[in-house]
């Protein structure tokens, strides 16, 4: 699935407020870099560090010239110090729901915040020969988010279907 725009550019000035001028941000899954790009318009000196875990995406969206540092590599099982955002943008959908909370968990202590970019109510399968495109919560709706991932604030939800959320 690609990424709605729809609610990018609030969500990114969401951002600009909330991570220092020099601050680190790691974006989990960047498929295309969307992040990338609609960030560092408006923080051009924000330390930007991506993890795929399809490999094949890395070289296909040439990441590595978006990116300060590009990891290969499931999100749950990668460690890190600090980073001042974690960006989950269309990730949480496809772990499991214990592996998502899990992770989130882990930022948690690992970071300042975290935005969650989700869809509510998507099925979807492998596509483009990536199997960790499968949607593993596709039941997802806004009351059942809250139920499963609690204490987080929504930011803004630009579609029925889609919201931004910040841990609260």
């Amino acid at each position: 699935m690609g990424s709605y725009v729809e609610g990018k550019r609030e969500v990114t000035l969401w951002i600009a407020e909330h991570v220092p001028d020099n601050g680190t941000i790691l974006d989990v899954g960047p498929c295309n870099g969307v992040w990338a790009d609609f960030i560092k318009t408006l923080c051009p000196d924000v330390q930007m560090d991506a993890i795929e875990i399809f490999v094949p995406n890395i070289a296909f969206y040439d990441l590595v010239h978006k990116y300060r540092k590009v990891y290969a590599g499931d999100v749950a099982d990668f460690k890190y110090d600090h980073y001042d955002l974690v960006i989950f943008g269309d990730v949480l959908e496809h772990m499991e729901v214990e592996k998502a909370q899990a992770v989130l968990a882990y930022a948690k202590e690992h970071a300042t915040d975290y935005v969650i970019g989700i869809p509510f109510e998507y099925e979807q399968d492998a596509i483009y020969g990536n199997p960790w495109e499968k949607h593993l919560q596709p039941d997802l709706t806004p009351a059942l988010f809250e139920e499963r991932y609690p204490d987080h604030e929504l930011i803004i939800q630009p579609r029925a279907d889609y919201a931004y959320y910040h841990r609260r």
